[in-house]
């Protein structure tokens, strides 16, 4: 099967399982694998802990290159050559669906974790977040485990 366009698909990952799948998937759709971005958004440090600024951790610049280069190894280890690597600051959701407008995407090809009833409170979703925001269509990829 191969997607009917030749827009852009966008594949937000957070290097799990899930993530090699949504890979995968988008390249079965793909009719070039050059029109695949993957994309992963790296939460900035004052969105997970206000006061982060008081405690001695990496700073936002070089987490995101600690990113860049698992992010290449990643890819490296599944055999995923050819895509276009992105990494962004700031929240996942707003972040993927601003990027995907972007760059005209035709389809965002996303995991969920398929979290249900209090952990989805409590955890929230990305994919959720996504399919609200987004321009284009959003395939959901639903783990085979899920609850």
């Amino acid at each position: 099967m191969v997607w009917e366009t030749s827009d852009p698909i966008v594949v937000p990952v957070d290097f799990s399982g899930m993530s090699v799948t949504a890979i995968s998937t988008a390249m079965r759709l793909a009719q070039d694998r050059s029109q695949i971005h993957v994309l992963h958004v790296v939460p900035l440090l004052d969105q997970i802990a206000p006061d982060i600024e008081r405690l001695s951790l990496p700073t936002d610049a070089d987490r995101q290159a600690s990113v860049r280069e698992h992010f290449s190894e990643f890819l490296s280890k599944h055999g995923f050559a050819g895509l276009r690597q992105v990494v962004l600051d700031g929240q996942p959701g707003p972040h993927i669906a601003e990027y995907a407008k972007e760059i005209s995407a035709g389809l965002i090809v996303i995991p969920s974790h398929g979290y249900g009833g209090f952990k989805r409170l409590l955890l929230g979703s990305v994919a959720e977040s996504v399919v609200r925001l987004a321009a284009c269509p959003v395939l959901v990829l639903r783990r085979p485990d899920a609850e």
